[in-house]
């Protein structure tokens, strides 16, 4: 009943529907960017529902899970970050992939709806300690659609890593573009 009514709302406003994600990966970093609007939350839960996605875990700051709404982020799979404290984080989520038989884990390589001078590198970390692929999905705001990669394995040239995902979101236009990722394509 939600992925019909996840359907209808991006049908209504205009959003493509007929995407298919690689579902046969049971276990992989999903990326999603430009992140620059709340309202890329809205649309990403609704695509969460419309390609069946439903047990996919999101990381979100600490502060989403605070206060009134709280369990309603950790009802959809949310899992809060303290972003000031340093932890081992990363081994942390190594260690879910690593006792699943299936986790998918959706995060912003950007960390923030703000304009980025770079991507954060966590993501990257994960998926390669996890030995995991990395699916990028782009929210094009301007086309009303999303863009899925096909997954990639990080290689031992993160450096050329980085700058295909970085290929992949420049030219796709975010709710706000101007804090989108062109500006880092200066390939």
């Amino acid at each position: 009943m939600l992925r019909l009514i996840a359907k209808l709302y991006l049908k209504i406003t205009g959003w493509k529907t007929n995407i298919v994600f690689p579902n046969e990966i049971k276990k992989c970093v999903i990326i999603v960017a430009p992140h620059t609007s709340w309202w890329d939350f809205l649309i990403g839960s609704m695509y969460r529902k419309v390609l069946k996605l439903e047990e996919a875990r999101f990381l979100g700051k600490k502060e989403l899970f605070d206060g009134p709404f709280g369990f309603f982020f950790k009802w959809l799979g949310g899992t809060p970050v303290d972003r000031f404290q340093k932890t081992n984080f990363v081994q942390q989520i190594i260690e879910l992939f690593n006792g699943h038989q299936e986790f998918r884990l959706a995060l912003s390589p950007e960390g923030t709806r703000k304009k980025v001078e770079k991507l954060r590198s966590g993501f990257y970390h994960i998926a390669k300690g996890a030995n995991v692929p990395i699916v990028m999905v782009g929210l094009d705001f301007a086309n009303k659609q999303i863009l899925i990669s096909q997954p990639f394995y990080t290689t031992v040239d993160e450096v050329a890593d980085f700058r295909k995902i970085i290929q992949f979101f420049a030219s796709i236009k975010g709710k706000h573009p101007e804090n989108g990722l062109a500006h880092l394509d200066k390939a």
